[in-house]
């Protein structure tokens, strides 16, 4: 398929490398590298050659992977960062699934991938990728030879030609003698060779002749039931472990309603071609959108077409009324619908008609609100499983597939303009709105770490009146932040209160709930204190800031001076990020509140200087010991920091063993052991911890690397695995969570 595989510990390498210069422009066969490698475990690495997208785009100021990355598989942006000839990041972990992505230049210079071999019919610039896993295993390929196969059939609608893709199960048998057979379609596009499920084998088909089932696309493209929902693969591998009946699938992106003629010349060039049974208990229709309302109208208005009938996200709204309950009753034997979350349009459509069809008394099942994912192919791959099983015999199962969830009533997010933004609802739902300010824009997207460990999308915001606005989620109970791109240029949201002092044009916002308690404000007058030290720095020649947490009841005069921490920022930052994007306080308070922290002293300095060891113990050492009670015992401090502050942590590890007990490096490398007194940092730390995110983390290589150099030189240090997320505050607010229990305690 064009994409290749390699283990997730090579994959974090290309992130640093740059690809191979390809001249421009290259027919797809030449552009041998792949631009795409996934790893084992759902790492999408991307390596886009920059001369090619100079060649065949022009020149460009950004590059990003568009495709169905954010959250609920909704469509988003993944931005590349610019090293030597290559456009290149890493993206994951992606959860099991298939994937379609294209690159995109400058917001509107589309490119198609010339490596992967994938492609999408109804939008030529795509390509797909596969994720297995287990709760992907009926998306797989079946074993070669051992699945259905999927031909074109050629039918005219008011002497006009057209084609429907007609899937027939493994073993199907064709009637008696006919003319020319359908032309064989192609592979949807091939996936991993990944065995499907075990089972009892496939059902042998009744000596009749075979039930359908008419599968409408509606709006979209037939082609992408095959590209983009994988339904070959579902069918075979429901086929292959006896979960369906042996049935003939016609998919079709016929306009219209259901009870056309085209639909009616469809039917009867299917009954002549294929070996069907032409009654309507063995007759089902489905479909997705439009293609799901075309299917439901057909079952409400003639009920002796179609037994079986289901909906994926469709918009029936106006099909009740007029319908006879009990013909609909009596005939249909199944209507069962399907939506997805509250980012799927049809989810108040499902609300209203849900209402509709209590009150006029029609039976059908719901499959409950899909958690996880709104109006994609991903939603509607699920619905193809769970919904053809339920074919052309009885089930006991009635109910929501397991994980769905109940209508709650119509989704509304508040009136334009009428309060700050996000909007937040209670089940993680955020819906971002822009000012009045860019009604001229062409392209606005929000930019906020919403991606798999909290690395960074661009969700693509709709022009709404004379604003921009986009709902997604759900998102996880977090800290998160974000930025609106407005043109390619990043702009604050001015609806939203918060700052972040070293990036302007930040917001932020807490999701709540169980897993981001400790991020979250502790109760009015229960928590520590965050205050400002003012010092004068030597080394930078002016007076500087520090901010400082004292934990609840800090007493200045008491007896035993308190230990002190003190917790550096990264490249960029300054002092005020801990706590701004950090969540310092939050953390601290909590832990201490919970009975996990030793009371102790926090400071949070400025390490933007020249030479940090000499800013920090001749001016940030010194200067909060003036103003508060912390002990000057070496068994009594801790140093600490993110990125550049973690190696400059390390740099004073180095250059004075001992002087702090407890030193920790978040994503920070050890560097050269060149120089170093192993024997004096052993005896000296009590406890020398490390941390770097996964390999989303560009500092990944150096920071292995530098485990190999302490384990050579037999330094002692502490590492319990790598914590899942990108270089970003999602890992570095894990990481002193971790921390901050473990300091003065041995």
């Amino acid at each position: 398929m064009g994409v290749r595989r390699i283990p997730a510990a090579i994959a974090a390498g290309v992130m640093a490398m740059a690809a191979v210069s390809l001249a421009p422009p290259l027919p797809a066969a030449a552009a041998d590298t792949p631009w795409l490698v996934v790893s084992e475990d759902g790492y999408a690495s991307f390596s886009v050659p920059a001369d090619y997208v100079q060649a065949n785009a022009g020149q460009v100021s950004q590059v990003v992977i568009e495709g169905n990355f954010g959250p609920s598989f909704t469509w988003a942006e993944f931005g590349l960062s610019r090293s030597g000839n290559a456009w290149s990041g890493v993206l994951g972990p992606l959860k099991p699934g298939l994937y379609s992505y294209q690159v995109t230049g400058d917001d509107t210079k589309g490119l198609k991938d010339p490596t992967n071999a994938t492609s999408v019919a109804s939008a030529p610039l795509r390509s797909t990728f596969f994720v297995a896993g287990d709760s992907a295993r009926l998306l797989a390929d079946a074993p070669q030879g051992q699945g259905g196969k999927v031909e074109t059939l050629t039918y005219e609608v008011k002497k006009q030609e057209r084609t429907a893709l007609v899937w027939t199960p493994p073993g199907y048998q064709a009637k008696g003698p006919k003319g020319p057979g359908p032309k064989e379609q192609g592979p949807a596009g091939p996936g991993p060779k990944e065995p499907g499920p075990a089972g009892p084998g496939p059902k042998e088909p009744g000596p009749k002749g075979y039930p359908v089932l008419y599968l409408q696309s509606g709006d979209r493209s037939a082609t992408d039931w095959l590209d983009l929902g994988r339904a070959k693969q579902i069918l075979d591998n429901l086929s292959i472990q006896g979960s369906a009946e042996p049935m003939v699938v016609v998919i079709s992106d016929a306009e219209g309603t259901a009870g056309d003629k085209d639909l009616k010349d469809l039917r009867k060039a299917v009954g002549d071609r294929y070996n069907v049974l032409r009654d309507p208990g063995h007759q089902a229709i489905a479909g997705v959108g439009e293609g799901g309302t075309q299917a439901l109208r057909a079952a409400l208005t003639r009920p002796a077409q179609f037994a079986y009938a289901g909906s994926f996200s469709g918009l029936l709204e106006d099909g009740v009324a007029g319908a006879d309950p009990k013909a609909i009753n009596r005939e249909v034997k199944l209507a069962r619908l399907y939506t997805g979350n509250v980012t799927d349009p049809a989810y108040n459509a499902t609300v209203r008609l849900t209402k509709a069809l209590d009150r006029a008394g029609i039976r059908y099942e719901f499959d409950g609100v899909n958690p996880d994912a709104g109006a994609n192919w991903n939603a509607w791959q699920e619905n193809l499983i769970d919904f053809v099983p339920r074919l052309f015999h009885d089930v006991s199962d009635h109910g929501p597939s397991a994980g769905h969830g109940p209508l709650k009533g119509e989704f509304h997010p508040p009136a334009a303009g009428t309060t700050p933004t996000p909007f937040l609802s209670e089940d993680g739902f955020v819906t971002f709105e822009t000012t009045t300010d860019f009604t001229d824009a062409q392209h606005v997207t929000v930019w906020a770490n919403v991606a798999p460990g909290g690395s960074w999308l661009r969700l693509p915001m709709s022009r709404e009146g004379d604003r921009w606005r986009t709902t997604v989620g759900p998102l996880d109970p977090w800290f998160y932040y974000y930025r609106l791109i407005v043109d390619r240029v990043a702009v604050k949201d001015a609806s939203n209160p918060t700052k972040v002092t070293s990036e302007p044009a930040w917001s932020t916002f807490l999701v709540p709930g169980e897993r981001s308690r400790l991020l979250s404000d502790v109760p009015a007058g229960q928590g520590g204190k965050v205050e400002s030290l003012t010092y004068h720095s030597n080394v930078a020649n002016q007076d500087r800031t520090a901010l400082v947490w004292t934990p609840p009841g800090y007493d200045p005069d008491r007896a035993e001076p308190y230990p002190v921490f003190f917790l550096q920022h990264g490249s960029g930052q300054s002092y005020t990020d801990w706590v701004e994007m950090g969540r310092a306080k939050q953390i601290l308070d909590h832990q201490f509140l919970d009975g996990d922290l030793v009371p102790m002293v926090v400071v949070m300095g400025n390490g933007n200087v020249s030479n940090f060891n000499k800013e920090l113990l001749e001016n940030i050492v010194p200067a909060a010991r003036a103003h508060y009670n912390i002990s000057d015992d070496p068994s009594q401090q801790a140093l600490a920091g993110l990125s550049m502050g973690g190696g400059q942590t390390i740099g004073v590890l180095k250059a004075y063993p001992g002087r702090f007990a407890y030193i920790a490096a978040f994503s920070a490398g050890f560097g050269s052991g060149a120089g170093v007194d192993v024997a004096a940092i052993n005896s000296g730390t009590k406890l020398f911890r490390v941390y770097v995110g996964d390999v989303t983390d560009f500092v990944y290589p150096s920071f292995m690397a530098g485990l190999t150099t302490m384990n050579d030189l037999g330094v002692h240090y502490e590492f319990d695995g790598i914590t899942p997320g990108p270089h970003g505050w999602d890992v570095w607010q894990k990481n002193l969570i971790d921390l901050a229990p473990r300091l003065f305690k041995r």
